[in-house]
């Protein structure tokens, strides 16, 4: 592929399979539609496959093409940072799209803000957010994803960088026989609670801990994320729980009431994490700097 490909059709490449669209990639390298149908063409020719054929009304990647993704993407990313190193980066000129990986309530609070700011500085760029899933998809490693936010696993491939020590409140609706008081532990662990988890467990650190005191607590049910926790928790009785400064805004958003968890909890460590071949790159080095101090703005500025 090397031989027959120049440098402009492996970007094109990276941006048709990317967009998933003729036209899509050509508002994103600034071509015609034309231009850009042509160039396909030139890449057909080069790699002896169609790389996108229509399904109904879409283009979906072929085998082959789902094969090289990656590999297409990285290369390019490569040559883009070796061609910027030791240059200031302008966000300005900057074009295409990052996508990003968080648990719904994290996006809720950090998504303005962030998308403001890169609106702001590089009006060309797109975020792509994506939800966690049940499970590990090691998106990081196979390059579907550029940046993740949250509780992430140490990996050998994967860099790792603090952004904020938190730990979790329970929250109730106003009204709530709990809400405005400090209640015991019989009183709080007799509360049916609502847990969040992408995992949909059923049991967890706070478990364990009651469960080295002799007791447990009413569990009514889980949820996969924090956003539909406090909207159900904002209409029932349930008692759910949020980042105390995370989600202080969304807390308070949805006119939440706080009641202090009278355990000794352990904090909660948010995160961001990337793997190492972003490393010098000055593009997701920006990147991170937009998300790091957002995240330190929505932490620390109090909700209007």
């Amino acid at each position: 592929m090397q031989s027959r490909m120049d440098l402009n059709l492996l970007v094109a490449l990276d941006a048709l399979l990317e967009e998933g669209s003729v036209t899509g990639a050509a508002e994103r390298l600034h071509l015609s539609g034309p231009a850009m149908s042509r160039t396909l063409g030139r890449i057909r020719k080069a790699l002896g496959d169609p790389v996108l054929v229509r399904s109904g009304r879409a283009m979906v990647p072929t085998p082959r093409a789902l094969a090289v993704r990656a590999e297409v993407h990285e290369l390019v990313q490569r040559a883009r940072t070796l061609f910027s190193a030791g240059g200031d980066l302008d966000p300005a000129t900057l074009t295409g799209a990052f996508t990003l990986q968080a648990e719904e309530g994290t996006v809720a609070v950090i998504g303005g803000p962030l998308l403001e700011r890169v609106h702001r500085e590089a009006p060309d760029v797109t975020l792509r957010f994506l939800a966690e899933g049940p499970r590990d998809t090691h998106a990081l490693r196979r390059d579907t994803v550029d940046l993740e936010i949250g509780v992430i696993g140490e990996h050998p491939d994967t860099r790792i960088e603090p952004l904020l020590e938190d730990r979790f409140i329970s929250v109730v609706r106003p009204g709530h026989p709990l809400a405005g008081r400090e209640p015991s532990l019989a009183e709080w662990t007799a509360a049916a609670q609502l847990v969040n988890t992408r995992r949909g467990r059923l049991t967890g650190p706070m478990d364990e801990l009651l469960a080295g005191m002799g007791r447990s607590r009413s569990l009514a049910g889980t949820v996969p994320n924090v956003s539909t926790a406090l909207l159900l928790v904002q209409e029932t009785d349930f008692m759910g729980f949020a980042s105390e400064r995370l989600h202080r805004r969304l807390v308070d958003r949805l006119g939440l009431e706080r009641v202090p968890v009278p355990l000794e909890l352990p904090p909660l460590h948010l995160s961001m994490g990337w793997h190492v071949r972003y490393d010098a790159d000055p593009a997701h080095a920006w990147l991170r700097r937009c998300v790091r101090e957002v995240v330190a703005e929505v932490a620390a500025t109090p909700p209007p």
